[in-house]
């Protein structure tokens, strides 16, 4: 979707579109039986995408205004105006291409982070924001450009209705959303490793292979909106985000857009291309292109501009790019897009690195990788990575079975060394060095943000822990210490200003786990709760969620005390003594507000709902709990 000329097209347009990718695909065909990719060298590249933060470590739509007042020629717009991307500088792949990377990776994060300071916001580096919430994801958050818009209301149309997310993890997360915002929760260190067209095949299959063992040791999004998933939660998300299936699809099997694939590549890299033409629709209609056949006729080199459009709108977590080199050289390459954002600069080299070598030693080791292991293993064990981390167990080359810790120590990292051959002794030694400290310690970014919040589980809001951690890791980028060297966040790093963020709304601190009865239930069943559970007001919802009612301590004791006789036979209902009108208030009321609320009608609690249906509760005790902690903490510091 780098494609800025798209628009709404109508069927006439959409055939044409169509019938310019297909003469594009003729076209590559014609190229790949020719002398035109020349010898190229093996260049490598990336693409950073980055988090923008506030001072309270929540997004910070300030994209555009940065972006106006750099006006830099490698940074450029993502979908969310909380999110921006750097592209870096090809690189022959040799000699001290790592290092040249690592250093033009810091001063694009480094003029990009001044800018955002000038504008009350900072840079962060992670694959999901601990902070997001789901009203950050709304449409008014979207960047103002058409190839956003389009692409949403594509993805909508072709959905037939909203997205539905479940990710299981140590939490579950199940929501549904009503536009392609979700996508803006990833963001990415996305690497690039250009080959030449007679062995793009083999590199590829290598690709599929080794993408696990280096995705599990470079896990970062172990969080999404505040639920702990998956070691990789991107991987979960990107997929159901992006999800363009009908349910007729889904019920015949077939592919969604975000995929890892299915089967080895034999022979071409047309065998991608045809397969994303031939299974998955034209979404979106850019600028059509000279024809492909005359530009060759001339002896100049053709843009392919729809085949490239068509292949940004198919997400494969290894996707096939081909393009124009500065010296007018078209050129094929691999583009991982597994790998997350951060934690530092220096652990998104090192992870490039662990790639790279891997890439450049097992094709020469396998150039028949597909012998040597069968492609469902290869699938299993990339999403075994994205869920467990260094902690899954793979199937290696034979049947092997080892987790990925041990396949990364005791075989893959000697083998990335002999693929760094060609690389600076001390550039492959010290970052090689990185991935294999980070393995002995089992301390990835994602293991580092679990462990912190497990470290402060005790020590305030929910909210406020997610901000902890997030400021924490962004003092720690700051420092450019890998983060296998990195302290845990702790208490101490709890300022006031942290704790008076979070709890400056209802939603920050509500009790979220509930326990609740419905209008039928028996009344003996909301005073067994109370008594068991020791609270002393019970919600009453419907079976779609709906809050419908409110069950109080004072009810009961109510009715207990009223002398008329009752048949045991017929028991009392909820709906006979519930509040059928409570007072309710929703998760953006102000603290403030909600304790007025509590004061003028005169209650000790505030079911807290969201579009009617109820998402939690707030009580006096929980405002009194809150003041004892800020008092402790005002005394703690005398």
């Amino acid at each position: 979707m780098g494609e800025q000329n798209v628009q709404q097209a109508d069927e006439r347009r959409m055939r044409a579109f169509t019938r310019a990718l297909i003469q594009d695909i003729r076209a590559l065909e014609r190229m790949l039986s020719s002398d035109i990719f020349g010898e190229p060298v093996r260049h490598i590249g990336a693409e950073q995408e980055m988090f923008l933060v506030n001072a309270s470590m929540a997004p910070a739509a300030k994209s555009i205004e940065i972006l106006n007042s750099l006006k830099h020629p490698n940074l450029t717009t993502e979908l969310a105006r909380f999110n921006l991307e750097a592209n870096l500088t090809p690189q022959p792949f040799g000699g001290s291409c790592l290092s040249a990377m690592q250093r033009e990776l810091d001063a694009l994060v480094k003029v990009t982070r001044d800018a955002a300071h000038k504008h009350d916001a900072d840079v962060l580096l992670v694959g999901t924001l601990p902070t997001l919430r789901k009203a950050d994801l709304e449409l008014n958050n979207m960047t103002p450009m058409p190839r956003y818009a389009e692409l949403n209301r594509v993805l909508r149309q072709m959905r037939g209705g909203s997205f539905h997310v479940v990710i299981k993890g140590v939490d579950e997360l199940e929501m549904e959303h009503d536009n392609v915002m979700l996508e803006a929760c990833n963001t990415s260190f996305q690497i690039h490793f250009q080959v030449r067209p007679d062995e793009f095949a083999k590199l590829y299959n290598v690709a599929q292979a080794v993408t696990a063992p280096v995705l599990a040791a470079a896990v970062n999004s172990p969080v999404l909106l505040r639920h702990r998933l998956w070691q990789e939660t991107r991987v979960a998300l990107f997929q159901r985000s992006l999800d363009t299936r009908s349910f007729a699809d889904q019920a015949r099997g077939h592919r969604p857009r975000v995929h890892f694939g299915d089967k080895w590549v034999n022979e071409s890299v047309l065998e991608i291309f045809r397969e994303d033409i031939r299974r998955f629709r034209v979404m979106i209609a850019g600028e059509l292109d000279e024809d492909p056949m005359k530009v060759l006729a001339r002896g100049e080199v053709p843009k392919l501009s729809s085949l490239r459009l068509h292949g940004g709108t198919i997400y494969r977590w290894n996707r096939a790019c081909y393009g124009i080199s500065e010296d007018g050289r078209p050129h094929l390459r691999i583009e991982n897009r597994v790998l997350p954002s951060g934690p530092t600069t220096v652990d998104e080299i090192a992870n490039a690195a662990f790639f790279f070598g891997l890439m450049a030693a097992y094709v020469e080791k396998y150039p028949r990788i597909d012998e040597a292991m069968n492609f469902d293993d290869a699938r299993g064990n990339f999403f075994a990575a994205a869920r467990h981390g260094l902690q899954a167990q793979f199937t290696w080359f034979g049947g092997e079975q080892l987790t990925a810790a041990e396949l990364i120590l005791q075989r893959l990292l000697p083998q990335a060394r002999e693929g760094l051959a060609g690389i600076d002794t001390a550039d492959r030694d010290f970052y090689l060095g990185i991935i294999e400290e980070r393995v002995r310690r089992r301390r990835t970014g994602a293991q580092w943000i679990l462990e912190s919040l497990e470290a402060l589980r005790e020590s305030g809001p929910r909210e406020m822990r997610y901000r902890t951690v997030t400021s924490a890791m962004l003092q720690r980028q700051h420092t450019g210490k890998p983060v296998h060297e990195w302290e845990l966040a702790s208490v101490d790093e709890q300022g006031d200003e942290d704790w008076r963020e979070s709890i400056r709304r209802v939603g920050q601190f509500m009790t979220t786990d509930l326990f609740t009865v419905r209008p039928g239930d028996i009344i003996d069943l909301a005073a067994n709760v109370m008594d068991w559970e020791h609270i002393r007001h019970v919600p009453v919802e419907d079976e779609d969620g709906q809050l419908v009612g409110m069950v109080s301590h004072r009810a009961l004791l109510n009715l207990i005390g009223k002398e008329e006789p009752r048949d045991r036979d017929e028991p009392v209902l909820i709906s006979t003594i519930m509040d059928p009108e409570p007072v309710s208030v929703s998760p953006e009321t102000s603290t403030l507000d909600a304790i007025k609320v509590m004061r003028e009608h005169r209650v000790s609690a505030l079911p807290v709902t969201q579009n009617g249906r109820l998402i939690g509760i707030v009580t006096a005790g929980d405002f009194l709990s809150v003041t004892e902690r800020l008092l402790q903490r005002a005394l703690s510091r005398r």
